[in-house]
């Protein structure tokens, strides 16, 4: 698929995705005869996962090196996979916190409702 095909299915803009195989963040993809940039099915999968990093929060650097070591083959799965459960774990204690600040926004909430109920003292 061309590149505005890729852009359209994966939500990148045709920029960034020049810019995601300027930094290596995407690997350079096949041309056709007339050198335009083919992609398949692959490089959309890897956006997509790409996306999940990033929506996650996991910085360009650490996407970056984990792309590094994708391009480097089955040796690296170790390392990638190091990464990805730091990554994890990050994750989950950000969603702890997140949870105990629902908590906190649940009680405020309910002591806000709770003076909305109180009679005001005047008919």
């Amino acid at each position: 698929m061309r590149i505005g095909e890729l852009a359209r299915r994966s939500g990148f803009s045709v920029d960034t995705l020049r810019y995601y195989e300027k930094i290596g963040l995407i690997p350079k993809p096949a041309r056709d005869p007339g050198g335009r940039r083919d992609f398949g099915a692959a490089d959309l999968r890897w956006l997509r996962f790409l996306e999940r990093l990033n929506a996650t929060g996991m910085g360009i650097r650490d996407r970056l090196r984990y792309a590094a070591l994708r391009e480097q083959g089955d040796a690296t799965a170790g390392a990638r996979r190091d990464l990805l459960a730091a990554h994890r774990a990050a994750v989950a204690a950000r969603i702890e916190e997140l949870n105990e600040t629902l908590v906190l926004l649940d009680d405020k909430i309910a002591g806000y409702a709770q003076l909305d109920r109180r009679p005001c003292g005047r008919d």
